[in-house]
């Protein structure tokens, strides 16, 4: 399955990312993932919209022949085919009743995960945490507590969003610091 990536909603802790989901040999990635990171925490579940926006078992429901070729053959489209026929080889509806369709349907948009951790601070694009920005004037990101001791990007309790925010930061508080000495 690595390799494989769709469009999807990733959902926790009241928030979501409508991005790309990657699936890799070492489990979930991508922009919806790397973004919905920040707001995990651990031991809580990560709701994943597979086809935002779409009703994709509508067209089994009113076929005359209800059975996994049909359901495989709505999902043809929406999700690359491997991995549409591997999620159905797992969540397959019990029966072919409008009931059981109607679950899988409601699977299919708040399909949830719980993430075992991430991978770390090696791998991280991203982190949170670090000095308060309460501690630092917003000016000259010079600490409140020392005269004379200036912080700037990462190290600061300051995270974006993927797409250059955090390089921004960076850039923007280094050069505030830098006009101050």
């Amino acid at each position: 399955m690595a390799g494989v990536s769709a469009e999807v909603i990733a959902s926790t802790n009241g928030q979501s990312f409508r991005e790309n989901m990657l699936i890799t040999h070492r489990g979930l990635s991508g922009p919806a993932i790397l973004q919905i990171s920040s707001y995990w925490e651990k031991g809580r579940a990560i709701s994943i919209d597979l086809a935002p926006g779409r009703d994709v078992l509508a067209s089994v429901s009113g076929a005359k022949i209800r059975d996994i070729s049909a359901a495989r053959s709505a999902f043809q489209g929406l999700l690359p085919k491997r991995f549409a026929t591997r999620w159905l080889e797992s969540y397959a509806p019990p029966s072919w009743s409008n009931q059981s369709l109607g679950q899988t349907e409601k699977r299919i948009h708040e399909w949830s995960l719980l993430p075992v951790d991430t991978e770390g601070y090696e791998k991280a694009e991203v982190t949170v945490g670090g000095v308060d920005t309460d501690e630092l004037s917003s000016q000259t990101m010079e600490s409140k507590k020392i005269p004379g001791l200036f912080f700037i990007g990462e190290v600061i309790d300051v995270t974006g969003h993927l797409g250059g925010h955090n390089f921004q930061w960076a850039w923007a508080s280094g050069a505030a610091a830098g006009r101050a000495l």
